[in-house]
């Protein structure tokens, strides 16, 4: 069971980024949902959003809402998280993750089982 996130790297302040996170071992269906988080240099872990197998529903930290957009393509196995409208606050490590059951909250990092490597995103002033 592996989740891989991608995408990370420079980008200048006011653009755009899409990060993906490929999950192998088990089809995304079998994975209750998939969240993104972040953690950005001396700062907690931050919920970014997240998405179940279903896709009827997304959900975004406030401070993500209308810049950042959580989609999936279930026949790529595959998650991606399109990042605009990006300020150097944004600046941190990205990690995917995924629950195993439906006792999930989509913010709380704890309710997750499998983590990916994590994706460096750095916007530039």
């Amino acid at each position: 069971v592996q989740l891989q996130a991608s995408g990370g790297g420079l980008v200048q302040a006011g653009g755009s980024r899409r990060l993906s996170c490929a999950a192998s071992g088990r089809t995304f269906r079998s994975y209750y949902a998939i969240g993104w988080f972040r953690r950005a240099p001396g700062k907690e872990r931050e919920f970014v959003a997240a998405i179940p197998w279903s896709g009827v529903t997304t959900y975004y930290a406030d401070s993500m809402k209308g810049r950042f957009t959580i989609s999936r393509d279930a026949a790529k196995n595959t998650v991606y998280l399109q990042m605009n409208s990006l300020k150097p606050d944004d600046t941190a490590v990205y990690y995917c993750a995924a629950p195993l059951s439906g006792g999930w909250s989509a913010s709380n990092g704890y309710d997750y089982d499998y983590w990916g490597q994590g994706t460096l995103v750095t916007v530039s002033s």
